[in-house]
């Protein structure tokens, strides 16, 4: 790729950038947020069509000019969106050959479709049946099944964007093996991740972007076989432009008078599984945080993290709930989302693209969604009032964007999840419910994050942080429950936190 350059309405989104993908390489692309990665990945698939931007594609050797995503397709270039692609209630095999499909005289060979797919699935090491619908297997697995569909249009080159993001461990190790096999088999890779471990796992070299620029192109590795040559830091140096000495900020731990104030207490919680009534999902539970505390929920993949925190927000998810909830040693009532907003809690989803954020909409508005009856002016709301707070907000919060009338679903990601922060500080909650705050978010951006939840504990703000990511729980938190099949399996104090503790803790109870 040489001199691509990519504009939307009011902003450059790349410029003049460089790429180059050598045969039989894994080639990581890592930048911030907004630095321009997945635009640049668009453009090489043909998802912005050829005219859309400036400069110049060659593959093989040859230009090329692709009109949309199936022109790319057909010279093997397939992208694996962070979002998947993927109809739920359709079979395996089904989606695997969705626009693709296996056809004699203008009608579906079902014999051909299963015995393909079923040799597809084995290459990627996947037992399932074909004619499992999607929606029955986990996501890790659906990823497997993303790549199968790839290799169902003869790919020549694979583009994967943050395909671990939702992943736990061990779908990661599996999903990372398999990029390493298909290189070995002839089939280079793109990967953009930012997880900067699993960069340094697999790639042998690394782009490196930032403000929609190309900066540097690193070599991870001389050879397939080697050991990484290059750093995690010196990858951060490149991202951000500096050294960043610390992962995480120095704890600022709140000192009010009421300090050992529990803020949140959680008692025999109880819920079941919202289509299975028998299975029991979160199984009485009980915690307590403090106000001025951060303290972290740690679990594997169904441990029941996710559905605690939605059931305790409203009754978001689950039936049959029992327990009690306590905000300030009151008992209060969050049977809706209203009502737990009212009592004072607030709860930023680990999906804020679904759940979060109203995408369509823009900053101005996202940001006052949780707090119109404080902007209300003779039963209307003030929206010259909404505007200040929105630039407020933008300010503080280095939400970067040229106006708060930025629709919020072309920010990225680290961008968004600063806006859905915005909304719920705006709300002046007692306590925040964080679940994964910053997945498939750039370091830089995570620390600004850091920095706020940081400051919101400082406050005296209660804050409960649930993360996939052991390094993140043992930087930010005063305590850390572990989970295992929907039950607290341990709470172990700062001092007493170690990646082994936690990780012994979350398996307890799993057989």
């Amino acid at each position: 790729m040489r001199g691509i350059t990519k504009t939307f309405p009011g902003v450059k989104a790349l410029s003049e950038v460089g790429l180059t993908v050598r045969s039989g390489e894994i080639h990581a692309i890592c930048g911030e947020n907004g630095a321009g990665k997945s635009t640049l990945m668009k453009v090489l698939s043909g998802v912005h069509p050829h005219g859309s931007y400036e400069g110049e594609i060659l593959f093989d050797g040859e230009p090329v000019a692709f009109k949309d995503i199936r022109a790319g397709e057909r010279h093997g270039i397939v992208i694996i969106h962070q979002e998947l692609a993927l109809v739920p209630h359709l079979s395996i095999a089904e989606n695997i050959f969705l626009g693709n499909e296996r056809a004699t005289g203008g009608f579906v060979d079902w014999n051909a479709t299963l015995r393909e797919a079923g040799r597809l699935l084995r290459r990627v090491g996947l037992r399932e049946n074909p004619q499992t619908p999607v929606a029955e297997i986990g996501v890790g697995k659906q990823q497997l099944v993303e790549i199968a569909k790839a290799l169902a249009k003869e790919v020549k080159l694979l583009i994967l964007d943050e395909p671990t993001a939702a992943l736990n461990d061990e779908d990661s190790a599996a999903l990372l093996r398999l990029i390493l096999e298909l290189r070995d088999q002839g089939v280079p890779s793109v990967v953009i991740s930012h997880k900067l471990n699993e960069i340094r796992t697999i790639a042998d070299s690394v782009t490196i972007l930032r403000d929609g620029r190309t900066i540097e192109t690193l070599t991870v590795r001389a050879a397939p076989d080697d050991e990484p040559e290059l750093s995690e830091d010196r990858i951060i140096r490149g991202m951000v432009g500096r050294d960043l000495d610390q992962r995480f900020p120095d704890r600022t731990r709140y000192t009010g008078e009421d300090a050992d104030r529990v803020a949140l207490s959680v008692r025999g919680w109880t819920v079941r599984h919202p289509a299975d009534h028998r299975r029991t999902v979160v199984d009485d539970v009980s915690l307590t945080v403090r106000r001025g505390e951060i303290v972290g929920i740690a679990g594997l993949m169904g441990a029941g993290r996710t559905e605690l925190a939605m059931s305790v927000f409203g009754r978001s998810y689950g039936t049959h709930v029992a327990g009690t909830v306590e905000v300030n040693g009151r008992e209060v009532s969050t049977r809706t989302v209203p009502a737990a907003v009212a009592a004072g809690i607030a709860y930023v989803t680990e999906d804020r693209k679904t759940y979060g954020l109203n995408l369509i909409d823009d900053i101005n508005r996202n940001i006052s969604l949780a707090s119109l009856p404080a902007m209300r002016r003779r039963g209307v709301v003030d929206e010259h009032h909404e505007r200040r707070v929105a630039e407020g907000y933008r300010a503080s919060m280095n939400i970067k964007a040229p106006s708060v009338f930025e629709q919020v679903g072309r920010l990225s990601g680290g961008n968004q999840q600063k806006v859905v922060l915005s909304r719920w500080i705006h709300a002046d909650p007692d306590v925040l419910i964080l679940d994964e705050p910053t997945r498939g978010i750039d370091v830089g951006a995570k620390y600004e994050i850091y920095t706020v939840i940081d400051r919101l504990a400082a406050q005296g703000k209660a804050v409960l942080l649930i993360s996939s990511e052991l390094p993140e729980l043992l930087g930010m938190c005063d305590r850390i429950y572990t989970m295992a099949e929907g039950r607290l399996t341990g709470e172990v104090d700062r001092a007493d936190a170690t990646q082994e503790v936690l990780m012994r803790q979350m398996t307890r109870n799993r057989s």
